[in-house]
């Protein structure tokens, strides 16, 4: 099987963040190890990571490292998983590269995610547009969802009804990312990616983006664990 056609089977996971919106479930963990619908978040990742061939996952933290090598350290299903603690806070796009280092094989394209995602996608369709694309690397957008309610109003002032918390005609950047070994390079030591690698890249024509259809949910606050709490296994039973 050539590099060109081979399954993606590593991955990297930035779960070193200390999430101060989510307190207090991170007073005592970090944000990949809160719990949404009694499972931490690296759960479920890592096992939709498995289930689309990913054998290898690098999980690059910090902030209560300790919680998360210990959980980790006793799951039995899965890929097998190396962690990597960062000496200081590197950013985003510096967690990228240093997580990077991690990898078994760099010179083959590996997945990127951030801790704080949950999402059910398919990986090899992911896999196959971004190959077709030929670029450097491609992000997963997910359709922005306004926390707002949007009111329908004419232009004599007349309000006709309201809507809560719509889907807007707008995509926004869903944390998970496949790249090729050459772009490991071109990430930040230090800092974030999306203000210095990405705009580089968009601007040679070299990164792509591929719009999800599926589940995404960012946690962010407090009130994100309670809607994914209610939304997870709702759209689990219905997967049976």
């Amino acid at each position: 099987m050539t590099s060109s056609s081979a399954p993606v089977r590593e991955a990297v996971i930035l779960a070193g963040g200390q999430a101060t919106r989510l307190r207090p479930y991170t007073d005592t963990r970090p944000k990949a190890m809160v719990e949404v619908a009694d499972r931490p978040i690296i759960d479920y990742q890592l096992e939709w990571l498995a289930g689309h061939g990913v054998r290898h996952a690098v999980v690059s933290c910090g902030y209560k490292a300790e919680v998360l090598r210990e959980h980790l350290a006793g799951r039995t299903e899965g890929p097998e998983v190396t962690v990597l603690v960062e000496d200081e806070p590197l950013g985003r796009g510096g967690a990228l590269r240093y997580a990077a280092s991690g990898l078994r094989d760099p010179d083959s394209p590996y997945f990127a995610l951030n801790g704080d995602v949950l999402t059910w996608f398919p990986l090899d369709e992911f896999t196959d547009f971004h190959r077709a694309k030929g670029g450097l690397g491609t992000l997963a957008l997910a359709q922005y969802r306004t926390s707002w309610g949007i009111v329908d109003v004419d232009d004599a002032g007349a309000i006709g009804g309201f809507v809560q918390s719509p889907l807007l005609p707008f995509w926004i950047n869903a944390g998970v990312y496949l790249f090729e070994p050459g772009l490991t390079g071109l990430l930040p030591e230090k800092g974030d990616h999306e203000s210095s690698t990405f705009p580089r890249l968009a601007e040679e024509g070299r990164l792509f983006g591929y719009r999800i259809d599926g589940f995404w949910r960012g946690v962010d606050t407090v009130k994100d664990v309670k809607e994914a709490g209610e939304q997870i296994p709702e759209l689990l039973g219905r997967a049976g």
